[in-house]
């Protein structure tokens, strides 16, 4: 059986989680500018999601961020490279238990994953009945007979191919 507790209830700690690792990347990479978001689950109020903090980064070129791997790993970070999709450089972090306790997702300025992390985001902020129906289906897909993390992202995949692109327009109306 699938962990029932994969997914938890908000916690309004985690936008200090987010805001103590982005402090700490930013003043660790010094004069290498990135700009961070809080994005993923966590970054919605009032819906489960999984206890990881998800980073998105924001640079110039992914060169420079390359360039830093080192930094980034003596943050904790493990260095993953793309990590399957092209145009990302992608870090996880874990505590000293083990846990998963940090996901960074960097692309460069212009990159469309950019655009629709942020617009996902604040879509599901601004229009909380949108927000509480994927929360009821993550609670549905930790629960029963789900055996694999494969099966709870797959269990995702059709609402988040329905409302992204909603999402995008609606972001997009917003910040142009």
């Amino acid at each position: 059986m699938f962990m029932g507790a994969f997914v938890v209830p908000h916690d309004p700690n985690w936008k200090l989680a987010f805001q103590v690792e982005a402090k700490a990347i930013e003043n660790t990479l010094g004069n290498m500018p990135i700009q961070l978001h809080h994005i993923g689950s966590t970054a919605i109020p009032g819906i489960l999601a999984k206890p990881i903090i998800d980073l998105l980064g924001v640079v110039s070129a992914l060169d420079d961020v390359d360039a830093h791997a080192h930094v980034f790993e003596r943050l904790g970070f493990e260095v993953m490279g793309d990590y399957g999709i092209e145009g990302r450089r992608y870090f996880r972090k874990t505590d000293g238990y083990g846990t998963r306790t940090h996901h960074l997702h960097v692309f460069e300025e212009g990159s469309t994953h950019v655009e629709r992390h942020l617009a996902f985001r604040d879509f599901l902020r601004a229009y909380p009945k949108i927000a509480k129906e994927y929360s009821s289906l993550k609670e549905r897909l930790t629960q029963g007979d789900a055996t694999s993390w494969d099966a709870y992202m797959d269990g995702k995949d059709p609402f988040v191919s329905r409302v992204e692109p909603q999402a995008v327009d609606w972001f997009r109306k917003l910040t142009r």
